[in-house]
């Protein structure tokens, strides 16, 4: 890929709340609904607009069920999701490595 490594960037998915999601989707799995809530500090009507794009855009499934008589919403990463994650932080990777080769020092 050439220009900028900023360009490479996904505006879906760099978005921090929904990088937060597919960050969390990918080490677990399987995560609740309350549980992404709860960690990523978030109103339930933040967290469902969110969940929203990244369904819309194929990054993940929303599965809707009971525990006991609970109803619960788990978020599973979809094998898209899990290819935009990694490039993205393939991209975040690179622009880092550009402006420690600059030398530019964030103090």
């Amino acid at each position: 890929m050439t220009g900028h490594p900023a360009n490479g960037l996904d505006d879906t998915v760099h978005q921090r709340v929904r990088l937060g999601i597919l960050t969390i989707a990918h080490e677990a799995r399987r995560v609740e609904f309350s549980y992404l809530r709860n960690n990523l500090e978030l109103t339930a009507g933040n967290l469902s607009q969110h969940l929203g794009v990244l369904e819309s855009a194929g990054l993940i499934t929303i599965e809707k069920g009971y525990a006991g008589k609970r109803a619960r919403t788990w978020v599973t990463l979809t094998k898209a999701g899990q290819a935009a994650l990694a490039e993205e932080i393939t991209q975040l990777k690179r622009l880092i490595s550009q402006i420690e080769r600059a030398g530019t020092s964030p103090d």
